[in-house]
This record gives structure tokens, C-alpha cells and sequence, in this order.
């Protein structure tokens, strides 16, 4: 509510004015001139600060979870155009809190190197594009076109133009001829058509050109960057190679693949385990199909659903479980809008869920966006119970989990199968178990432990890589504890 009530007063506080007889090239040269575009051919700065989670926060009001930067280290060649970026995180959520690969044991390197060409994806542009001067640089370039803008009493020249993927690129350019801000909007399959917002402060004077000292970039809302520049280098050697092995598209490409790929296996008769990307369950019911998590993108959902379908013939989806409201795991949903199927959530996802799922999708129009649908959700408790008499399906709460604050669990107890989400993924089976054991997963024993379920097959959301069955003692010896005795 806080959220939307700050959004009205920003909009209120927007002031448009007629475009102004001063041209976009003139605006955008003047700009250039001060912030020494035409003098920065290259650069490498280094920064501290953090990183964000996209989509992984530890419920549906809180913003993403942060990882520290120890170093970040970036080189960007404007010419090419191409850019490379190394950094090392460190666990920035104590205790652990929300999703995006917590807790960090250690020191973790991360890198990224775009080298943008014929077939680079718009998004990976738009990481230089999106710079002040990679901004400022494409602007010159493109039918671009400016007007006047008051935001918060304070004004600005707005350069725009319509990026690759038909969104606008609007650039604040204040009175000093400084770039403040960079936003556009891109895709994103839960999040719709997401705002994307860059946004530079503190700027110094390095070599003739003026860089910002502080850089923060936001998507869907909230920070995914917050950095502190330490030191910049202007047109420093940067020599950008391409990754070795795999990497850049091609290792971006093999997810939604697999999310294609729908194996499956009968559990018992009238159960079905569909793998091939995020797995899960589908459950043959006297009438109607249930299904239990819906998986990481709407190609994914699709595939779920069809595959359900193909097992179960001539009946309706008429419940899909969604585990938690993780992107990655809430992004299948636009399918099952689609479908027209009821979602059962946790009480806590139920509203965001609802305007989320209900956010447009013009950019990459879906399913769910053609056929005008909206979503139908019903919020579960601690408890719920689906049954027929025949099959049962019951989803419990997985109290004080520091993953997600709304986190379902599905347990089959003829069958003794449990489906969970991010308490445990398995590693490969001849990996050696942490020492301290991941705190979600010592949670999700607790709480099978708790509510006394008899589990003797565990059916992890992110299945293993080598397709083994998972056994409630494979859990147990994972995280050091013995078998209760009964």
C-alpha cells in the first residue's frame, strides 16, 4: 500500500511541459560535450557495494535479498561495444533471507562479459546502452526526441527513443547537461512488462570526463545494484575476449530448453512425476487434474500442462499448486491463467500473486495476455487437504523458513512421497555435505519432523542432475541426522 501511495505522489509530482524548440541532437550534444563522451573511448572502474536477488525476496513485501560486493571490478569498451564485469560476493542476508542461491559459504567470483554483436539479446545491450554515456552514445544514433520534465520540483531534459524491443529509452538529463537516470522496460515472464531504471550521482571529473561515483540499478521496484565507485580509470587498454567453453547466449539458452523437454514417470497409479526442467507433480482426481508447482517460465507451465494432459486424459487442470512466489517458481503461472485453472498459494502470496499475475504483458504478449484472462487464486493456511475419496493431497506450511515466508509443501501420504522447493536440491550424489548444513534444509527436516509425515521419497522442485530417486535418508545423512525411531 506504502509502495503505491509513494508511486501516486511521484506521478503527481511529474510535471510534462510541450517539447521544447531546442531539438534532441542539441540537448544531446551539449550533453555529450559536458560529460566528455567523445573523450571516454574506454573504461575500468572499481566499486563495493551490493547486489540483489531479482525476485527471490523472503515474502511479497520485502525487497530483494542483498549479497555484498567485495569487489567489483568493471571494463566497458563503447567502441566495440563490449563489456566485462568480476566481482566476488559474500553472504549479505544474516541470518539467510530469501532465495537467489543463499546462504554464500565463502567468497563466491561471479563474472559477465557481453560482446555485443549482430544476435546479442536486447537486455545484454541495454547492460552498456544503459550507462550515461553508452546512453548518451546511442541517442546521437538513433530518431531520438526530448521534452521537458519537472520530477519532484526539479528539472529535466528527457531524451527518448524506442529501443529494439519497441520500448521507450528515456534518459534525465539535468541542468548541469549530466545523465541522472536511465529507464526503460523489459520483458520479464512473471513481472510483465518491468520497469528497468539506472540511476548516477556524485560525479567526478576523471580524465576530462565526468563519471558517477554512485550507481544504483533497479528492476521490478527494488535495487538489484547499489554501487560505491573507489576508482576509475578512463580509456584504460580493455581488451574483452568471449568466454571460453560455455557461456553468454548459449549458456542462457539451455533452460528454457529443458523446460521443453517433459519426461515423466508414474508414481502409483493416477500419480505422475514430470521432469525435464522444474519437476512436478500431477495428480489424476475423479473429475478434474491437479497439478502441483507449475515451474520457471510459461514455456515451462505449458509443457506441464500439456504433459498432464497426455497422462490424464479428457479432464480439466483444475488446481495448480504453487510452492512460493520466487519468480523462478512463479513464473509458469501466466500458463495456468491461461488454462484458466484456480491457483492454491499460501495465504501470504495470495495479493501479490493477484495483481502480479495480472500486470501487462505487451512486450512479449503471452497466453494469458491474448486471451485476456485473469488469475484465479485461492489462499491456503496452515493446511489443506485435496481429496476424492480415492487419491489425497495434502499441503502443509513450512513454518519459520527463512527462504520464503509463504512456502507450501506437498505430501502424498499413500504413496509417501513429499514435493518440496528450496529446502533441499540435491547436489551430485558423490558431493560432500556442508559443514555448517544449509539452514533451509535442517528447516524442511524440522518441519517433516513436526507434522510427523511418514516420507519415504522426496521429490526436490530443482531435481537432481542425474535423475536419482531421493530418499528421506539420503536427506537425513545430508544434513548429519539420524533416522527418528518410532
Amino acid at each position: 500500500m506504502l509502495k503505491n501511495v509513494c508511486l501516486g505522489l511521484a506521478l503527481a509530482a511529474l510535471v510534462v511541459w510541450p517539447t521544447s524548440a531546442q531539438d534532441a541532437r542539441t540537448v544531446i550534444g551539449n550533453a555529450s560535450a559536458a560529460m566528455g563522451v567523445d573523450k571516454l573511448k574506454t573504461v575500468e572502474y572499481s566499486a563495493t557495494g551490493l547486489d540483489f536477488a531479482l525476485g527471490q525476496a523472503p515474502n511479497p513485501s520485502s525487497p530483494w535479498p542483498k549479497f555484498v560486493n567485495k569487489s567489483y571490478t568493471r571494463a566497458i569498451d563503447f567502441g566495440t561495444p563490449a563489456s566485462r564485469v568480476d566481482r566476488v560476493r559474500l553472504q549479505g542476508e544474516n541470518p539467510p533471507r530469501g532465495g537467489g542461491q543463499q546462504p554464500i559459504v565463502g567468497e563466491q567470483p561471479a563474472n559477465q562479459t557481453i560482446i555485443v554483436g549482430a544476435d546479442t539479446p536486447w537486455v545484454q545491450q541495454l547492460e552498456i546502452l544503459m550507462t550515461p554515456h553508452g546512453f548518451l552514445r546511442a541517442a546521437a544514433t538513433k530518431n531520438a526526441t526530448v521534452e521537458t520534465k519537472s520530477v519532484g520540483g526539479k528539472k529535466y531534459a528527457v531524451i527518448s527513443f524506442v529501443g529494439d524491443n519497441k520500448a521507450k529509452v528515456n534518459g534525465y538529463v539535468n541542468d548541469r547537461n549530466l545523465v541522472e537516470r536511465v529507464e526503460t522496460w523489459i520483458d520479464n515472464p512473471f513481472l510483465g512488462d518491468m520497469l528497468f531504471e539506472a540511476i548516477y550521482s556524485d560525479y567526478k571529473d576523471a580524465g576530462g570526463a565526468q563519471f558517477p561515483m554512485h550507481i544504483v540499478q533497479k528492476q521490478g521496484g527494488y535495487p538489484t545494484f547499489d554501487l560505491n565507485v573507489t576508482d576509475v580509470k578512463p580509456n584504460a587498454a580493455v581488451t574483452i575476449q568471449p568466454p571460453q567453453g560455455r557461456g553468454g547466449a548459449g549458456g542462457a539458452a539451455a533452460p528454457a530448453a529443458a523446460a521443453n523437454t517433459v519426461p515423466s514417470e508414474k508414481l502409483s497409479d493416477g500419480v505422475y512425476l514430470i521432469t525435464g526442467g522444474y519437476a512436478a507433480l500431477a495428480i489424476d482426481f475423479k473429475d478434474h487434474i491437479t497439478i502441483v508447482e507449475a515451474g520457471q517460465s510459461e514455456a515451462r507451465g505449458l509443457a506441464v500442462i500439456a504433459e498432464a494432459k497426455r497422462l490424464i486424459p479428457n479432464k480439466p487442470v483444475k488446481y495448480v499448486v504453487n510452492t512460493h512466489s520466487h519468480i523462478d517458481h512463479s513464473s509458469g503461472l501466466r500458463a495456468v491463467v491461461a488454462e484458466g485453472a484456480t491457483i492454491l498459494t499460501h495465504q501470504v502470496n495470495k495479493a501479490y500473486l493477484e495483481k502480479t499475475l495480472a500486470l501487462p504483458h505487451t512486450l512479449n504478449p503471452d497466453k494469458a495476455q491474448q486471451a485476456g484472462k485473469k488469475p484465479v487464486i485461492e489462499a491456503v493456511g496452515e493446511k489443506k487437504v485435496l481429496t476424492d475419496g480415492t487419491h489425497v493431497v495434502e499441503l502443509y506450511h513450512q513454518q519459520n523458513l527463512g527462504h520464503h515466508d509463504g512456502m507450501l509443501i506437498a505430501y502424498l501420504p499413500k504413496e509417501k512421497v513429499l514435493l518440496e522447493a528450496d529446502g533441499y536440491n540435491p547436489q551430485a550424489a558423490t558431493a560432500t555435505p556442508p559443514n555448517p548444513a544449509s539452514p533451509y534444509t535442517l528447516n524442511l527436516v524440522d518441519n517433516i519432523q513436526r507434522l510427523r509425515l511418514d516420507v519415504q521419497r522426496i521429490v526436490p522442485v530443482h531435481y537432481p542432475a542425474d535423475n536419482r530417486v531421493v530418499t528421506m535418508a539420503e536427506l537425513l545423512k545430508w544434513v548429519g541426522r539420524a533416522a527418528p525411531t518410532h
